[in-house]
């Protein structure tokens, strides 16, 4: 059996293949350095890439305060990039060609240790005193024989999707510890979304399945689309992190540290309309649709990626 973390690396150096559009930018942020007077070091621009959204609203559109703050606070230009694929994110920061990336999860793990030389800076959060991280939850219908993951083996289970974290990759994790084959002991039907999935658990369509859980206790209740009651958990996941946003270590250390700095304390709603940036905290939008901005995240924190990548031996730990 070839290794998980042997896998990460080797899949992600054929990566390069694909890498983004940045590829044919003559001009990356490690080859413009700045030469100012007082013998700084930093570049004068940073090649910031993200993958595109689901929704329709522009990487500079949902970027603008996050782009903002770091011009104001580094005295830098910051270049939006749109990546094609995480796979191309993490072979640009390799190569150079980006200095400032967002991931996911599992893409920050194969980056991290198949040594691309990322430091993460923050991830997103709803406040600054909450965990960056969420959980994926079991659900059956209200008052189901199925009472716990064990009695999901031979039954119709709702996935997500095959890449999805906490609609299948942590779900998947779950049910092989019970000793349950998620590929071969139960039906498995993938919904295609978090909502698709948990409402096809309420209309009996699964007999059980997953999805996050604010999808469960919030978001579906709160627009209509599910009656308070009509699910029961079952089964909780560890905590998964929040999709990181990371640094180069290419970069100069003082400017890794003042970019960490920033993320860390200036891209935080109170802090952006007190920059003047965000006219209020309610008309301060920022990526996820966050509540209130970047909190710190260690790399500790991505171990139960690492530990689910190991059970799963998933694609997307290479992805």
């Amino acid at each position: 059996m070839i290794s998980t973390r042997t896998k990460r690396t080797s899949l992600v150096a054929l990566a390069g293949v694909g890498l983004l559009a940045l590829a044919g930018c003559a001009g990356t942020a490690a080859d413009e350095t700045a030469d100012s007077a007082g013998g700084n070091d930093w570049p004068d621009t940073l090649t910031f890439a993200q993958i595109p959204s689901e929704s329709a609203t522009s990487i500079a559109e949902s970027n603008a305060p996050i782009i903002d703050a770091l011009e104001q606070e580094l005295g830098l230009t910051i270049e939006m990039q749109e990546a094609t694929s995480y796979a191309a994110v993490i072979e640009a920061l390799r190569a150079g060609q980006v200095d400032i990336g967002s991931m996911g999860p599992f893409s920050y793990v194969v980056a991290a240790d198949s040594g691309a030389g990322v430091v993460p800076v923050g991830a997103l959060a709803d406040s600054p005193d909450e965990a960056a991280s969420y959980r994926s939850y079991g659900i059956v219908p209200a008052g189901s024989d199925i009472t716990s993951l064990a009695d999901f083996a031979g039954k119709n289970v709702c996935f997500v999707d095959q890449t999805s974290t906490s609609g299948f990759l942590f779900p998947s994790a779950g049910l092989l510890e019970e000793g349950i084959d998620p590929t071969s002991d139960v039906e498995a039907v993938f919904a295609g979304g978090h909502d698709a999935s948990a409402l096809s658990v309420a209309d009996g369509t699964c007999d059980a399945g997953f999805a996050f859980d604010t999808m469960v206790t919030h978001e579906l209740i709160g627009s209509g689309q599910l009656e308070e009651g009509a699910l029961e958990v079952v089964w909780e996941s560890e905590d998964i992190p929040n999709s990181p946003t990371v640094v180069s270590d290419q970069l100069p250390q003082d400017l890794q540290d003042e970019i960490t700095r920033v993320f860390q304390e200036q891209i935080n709603k109170p802090a952006l309309v007190e920059m003047g940036i965000c006219d209020s905290e309610e008309d301060c939008e920022l990526p996820e649709e966050s509540a209130y901005g970047f909190i710190a995240v260690e790399d500790s924190l991505y171990d139960g990626i690492r530990a689910v990548c190991d059970i799963t031996e998933s694609e997307s730990c290479v992805a």
